[in-house]
């Protein structure tokens, strides 16, 4: 925690290629600049709110944010500086995002999700999750625990992987889809502090390398189709009135990556640096609005 400003600088530098999605304890402010998805710091690329990315051959999709079914259907209408509700709806699901996702047809190897999948509980050993995290046991019986949304687009793209977080604690599941046979493997892991299960490594099939970030075709169609409905009030989008042909959005994606290429532009630093030595009373705040009391 609190080291993120040293990859932002470039005084560190991620050893790996690292991919990720927003929860609820990230710089809203800043993810927000990089909505469609980007570089965050070298080598750590950020899906977006909701995106899809080639790494090699591997096709990972991602969902940032958690469920509040008060704010699902309301547009993107915070702007910074966030008053003490705006700081937190940022971060909450949006139909728009979801329903994009939706529009997935090819398939998806991996998928990321901050919130569990509602109902994935059913297909692991929940009553060992129970014995750790006894107050789960209610929202199990109720089914309310996870997200409904990611429940959703579970059943839409059947990845062979989804992994998730939020609930702080290890719990896998094994998904066996009713049609076709597919099977997700689900694997939620712990908080990033010493003494929890918060690291797994897992082999995943690929073709040879090299193994790098890529613009994906069909999920910039779907970005550009409906790009025009994108709402940024709150009021809610009506999808019927995205009026472009997904092929000819694809045509015109397939041309625009011919010419430039399909591997994202390197990071840039759009703000200055966090200066360690100098004192909280001499910084300046930006995304937040903080209320002084008298």
């Amino acid at each position: 925690m609190n080291s993120f400003w040293k990859y932002f600088s470039g005084e560190k530098v991620a050893p790996f290629p690292t991919i990720f999605i927003g929860g609820n304890h990230e710089a809203s402010n800043y993810l927000w600049e990089l909505y469609y998805g980007g570089w965050a710091a070298p080598n750590i690329y950020f899906l977006g709110f909701a995106g899809v990315i080639k790494f090699g051959n591997i096709r990972i999709g991602g969902l940032s944010g958690i469920y509040k079914h008060h704010d699902y259907h309301l547009g993107h209408f915070e702007r910074p500086p966030y008053n003490s509700s705006e700081i937190k709806s940022i971060y909450h699901v949006r139909e728009y995002d979801v329903h994009k996702l939706m529009q997935i047809e090819e398939p998806v190897d991996i998928f990321l999700s901050h919130d569990w999948p509602l109902g994935i509980t059913d297909h692991g050993n929940w009553k060992d999750l129970v014995r750790k995290k006894s107050y789960f046991e209610e929202e199990i019986q109720k089914k309310t625990l996870g997200s409904k949304p990611a429940a959703e687009l579970l059943e839409k793209l059947k990845p062979p992987y989804w992994f998730s977080a939020h609930l702080h604690c290890k719990f896998a599941a094994l998904v066996q889809h009713e049609d076709g046979g597919q099977v997700t493997k689900f694997l939620a892991l712990d908080k990033c502090i010493p003494g929890k299960k918060f690291l797994q490594i897992i082999d995943i099939e690929s073709k040879p390398g090299p193994h790098e970030i890529h613009y994906d075709e069909e999920w910039l169609a779907i970005t550009r189709r409906y790009n025009s409905i994108f709402p940024l009030t709150a009021k809610r989008s009506y999808f019927g009135s995205a009026q472009l042909d997904m092929e000819e959005c694809r045509q015109w994606v397939r041309s625009k990556l011919q010419s430039r290429g399909t591997k994202p532009f390197g990071f840039v630093r759009t703000v200055p640096c966090h200066n360690s030595t100098q004192t909280v009373a001499n910084r300046s705040f930006s995304g937040i609005l903080l209320k002084k009391s008298s």
